[in-house]
């Protein structure tokens, strides 16, 4: 078997299609089931074919190890993700949350509780796929939990109270409204180490070259808009399919089927809405040199042999 070369993924990640084939099978939520040795295991195999070793494995069996590697390991640090913070863990995890958010939505402790649950959910998430090696401090974690439950909260609570005349289908939105607005703060504020210090850039050949706030800032708003989608078609396409079925007096005779109902439909579209909108960007983007902050141009131009563009990896 010809070598391949392992730091791409399998697809073109140039193409939408190619970067939607690489998220689904690191997305897909059989990974979570994958145990320590077999994670370890593959990140063996993935070491040791690295290292140029020969190993008697079919192309597919190479690309399986390396799937489970992606699916648990950090792609900048290598370290072993928690498993709630995974990929592979968003659509069981979020199915859930999801489905219970828009089942309990008109009452103030169901809100305060379900909030708080997906913002504590996803502070788990954007601290284990942080770009880079970013370290984040407590009290960096805390002030951004903090503001993005509060956004939420806020959002919830305030719209929910504006609603209470209009029609049920409008209440139902309110959801998909606070976890958007929780988005555009927890995010940045999770990552705005970055946004200070920059996001580290590399050369063609994986070696680091300097740091820009700019591309930090760009890369924050390309998953800000990522995890957003995701959320549109099961927070806004569920609320509608909900209407039509209490239209039809479907809840009243079996209401013990809402939260369940809710919870496997919003598990239908995750599978797919998270590994779709996971490859709306690249992730490892490619930035012209010239876009770059004057100092920063300026220390890469001095580098021998000065790349023309750079990468870095805009995390997920």
């Amino acid at each position: 078997m010809e070598r391949i070369n392992l730091e791409s993924p399998r697809w073109d990640q140039t193409t939408y299609m190619g970067r939607a084939r690489h998220f689904i099978s690191i997305t897909n939520p059989l990974n979570v089931f994958a145990t320590s040795a077999e994670l370890d295991a593959a990140k063996d195999i993935i070491s040791r074919y690295r290292a140029g070793e020969p190993l008697k494995l079919s192309e597919d069996e190479l690309w399986r190890a390396k799937t489970l590697y992606d699916s648990a390991f950090h792609p900048d640090t290598g370290e072993k993700m928690l498993l709630i913070g995974r990929m592979s863990a968003q659509v069981p995890c979020n199915m859930t949350i999801t489905g219970c958010m828009m089942t309990f939505y008109k009452t103030t402790p169901a809100v305060v509780f379900w909030q708080w649950v997906n913002q504590s959910f996803n502070a788990l998430v954007n601290y284990t796929n942080r770009s880079g090696d970013s370290p984040i401090s407590p009290k960096q974690l805390g002030t951004s939990y903090v503001l993005a439950t509060g956004g939420a909260l806020t959002t919830a609570l305030g719209l929910n109270s504006l609603v209470k005349t209009a029609p049920p289908l409008v209440g139902k939105l309110v959801p998909f409204a606070a976890v958007a607005a929780a988005n555009c703060v927890n995010i940045p504020m999770m990552r705005s180490k970055e946004m200070a210090d920059g996001i580290q850039l590399f050369d063609a050949e994986g070696r680091c070259v300097g740091r820009s706030p700019s591309v930090a800032k760009w890369a924050i708003a390309m998953v800000t808009v990522s995890r957003i989608g995701m959320a549109i078609p099961s927070m806004v396409g569920i609320p509608i399919i909900m209407t039509k079925l209490e239209k039809r007096g479907f809840i009243k005779r079996f209401p013990y089927l809402n939260a369940p109902l809710q919870v496997l439909l919003c598990g239908f579209f995750l599978t797919f809405a998270t590994p779709l909108c996971c490859a709306l960007f690249p992730q490892k983007s490619a930035v012209d040199v010239t876009r770059l902050e004057p100092e920063v141009q300026e220390a890469i131009n001095k580098l021998p042999n000065a790349p023309k563009v750079v990468y870095y990896n805009k995390g997920l």
